[in-house]
C-alpha cells in the first residue's frame, strides 16, 4: 500500500529528487503507529515534507478497539490508523508500505534509508517509531489467544472482561501485584503462581484478604471450548476454571535499525525488576545520535496508545525546532558570506 501525494498544494515543502533519484525529505519516520503518525501530522502542519515508512504490524493489530483514547474509544486499531493516514495526507505527508531495512549517515549531511524493495530515500532526521514486541511465555495454545482473552495490560482490557473469572499467569516478582491490581475488575481471580517465585507469608495475606485464589504448579496449556478460554491445565493435568488470563509479557523494543545507526538498547525496569528493553532518549525523543529520534513504545515500553501518540507530536515539536535551527545558521552563513562578498567587489 502506497498513499502519494506531492505536498505542493497546501504550502508544505516538497521532497527533493537527489542525483541518484532517491527522494529527499526533511523527516522520515519509520513506523505508522498512533506515534509516528501523530509526528507526520505535526510535522505536515509545519509544513514540513515527511514520509511514513509502515510494514504493517500494529502491535495491537488482535485488539477488538482501542482504550482510553478519548474521542476514539472503541474504536477498530485498523480504522484508526487509516483515518490518521488520511489526516497526514491532507497535509501533505505521505506513507508508504514496507519495512526499512537499513539506514546510514551521509557525509553530506542526513540519512540514507533502504526498503525492502531494494529503493532508497534521504532524510535529513529520522523519527523511530517501531515499537515493540511482545515475548509471551511458553504456554500451549496461549499465542492463539493473545488479544482476545489473554490480555495483559488492565486499563486497555479491564473493563472488557469486568466480573468474569479472571486468571494471573505469574511469571515473575510482580505477579502478586499484577493479580491485586486485576482484583479491581473482578471479585474472581485467581494467581498461577506458575514459574513465579511462591508468595512470602505477607504476600500469602494479601491476597487472602481481596479474596484471591493462589494455584501451585506450572500451567502447561490453554483451554477452549467453542473458540472461546474456558480454562488452564495445569502440568498435573487439572483444569483450573477461567474465563480471561493476564499474561504479563516481556517489552523489548524492536531493533530495526539501531545497529546500523549506532543505538543500543538498555534495560527497562518496574520497581528493580526487569520487564524487557527500551531505546534511551531525552524527554523528547531525541537519542544519542544527533538527528535521530525514537517516540513511543520503542523508548516507552509501558505507554497505552494516546500517550504513544502524545510522544509523536512531542518529538515531532522537537524535530522541527532542530531543523529551524539549522536552517537559520545556514541562512545566517549565506548572508554572511555574501555581505563578504560584496565588500570585497
Amino acid at each position: 500500500m502506497t498513499d502519494k501525494v506531492s505536498g505542493n498544494g497546501n504550502g508544505q515543502a516538497a521532497a527533493r529528487t537527489e542525483a541518484a533519484g532517491e527522494r529527499r525529505f526533511d523527516v522520515v519516520v519509520v513506523g505508522g503507529g498512533a506515534a509516528g503518525l501523530s509526528a507526520a501530522l505535526t510535522l505536515g502542519r509545519a509544513r514540513r515534507s515527511v514520509l511514513v515508512i509502515d510494514a504493517g504490524e500494529p502491535r495491537n493489530a488482535p485488539a477488538d478497539g482501542i482504550h482510553n483514547y478519548l474521542g476514539r474509544e472503541g474504536a477498530k486499531p485498523a480504522e484508526l490508523l487509516a483515518t490518521g493516514r488520511e489526516e497526514v495526507a491532507r497535509y501533505g505527508g505521505e506513507t508508504t508500505g514496507g519495512r526499512a531495512v537499513s539506514a546510514a549517515r551521509l557525509d553530506g549531511g542526513g540519512f540514507r534509508v533502504g526498503l525492502d524493495d531494494g529503493s532508497a530515500v534521504r532524510a535529513e532526521r529520522l523519527l523511530l517509531a517501531t515499537g515493540l514486541v511482545d515475548g509471551l511465555p511458553e504456554v500451549r495454545g496461549l499465542a492463539e489467544r493473545w488479544g482476545r482473552e489473554v490480555l495483559h495490560c488492565p486499563y486497555c482490557h479491564g473493563w472488557e472482561v469486568r466480573g468474569q473469572a479472571i486468571g494471573v499467569l505469574g511469571t515473575g516478582p510482580l505477579a502478586v501485584h499484577q493479580a491485586l491490581m486485576w482484583r479491581q475488575w473482578s471479585e474472581d481471580v485467581t494467581l498461577f503462581v506458575h514459574t513465579a517465585p511462591e508468595p512470602d507469608e505477607e504476600q500469602y495475606e494479601r491476597l487472602a484478604a481481596r479474596g484471591i485464589a493462589v494455584v501451585e504448579g506450572e500451567v502447561a496449556a490453554v483451554e477452549v471450548t467453542d473458540d472461546r478460554l474456558t480454562g488452564m491445565a495445569l502440568a498435573g493435568g487439572r483444569v483450573i476454571p477461567c474465563q480471561a488470563l493476564v499474561v504479563p509479557t516481556r517489552l523489548d523494543a524492536r531493533t530495526d535499525l539501531l545497529a546500523d545507526l549506532g543505538l543500543t538498547t538498555v534495560e527497562q525496569e518496574i520497581g528493580g525488576v526487569p520487564i524487557g528493553t527500551r531505546v534511551d532518549a531525552d524527554p523528547t525523543g531525541a537519542t544519542a545520535v544527533p538527528g535521530v529520534w525514537v517516540a513511543g513504545n520503542v523508548t516507552a515500553p509501558v505507554e497505552i496508545l494516546i500517550g504513544g501518540a502524545t510522544a509523536g507530536v512531542r518529538a515531532a515539536a522537537a524535530i522541527n525546532a532542530d531543523l529551524t535551527e539549522q536552517e537559520t545558521l545556514a541562512a545566517v552563513a549565506a548572508r554572511r558570506a555574501s555581505a563578504g562578498a560584496a565588500t570585497t567587489a
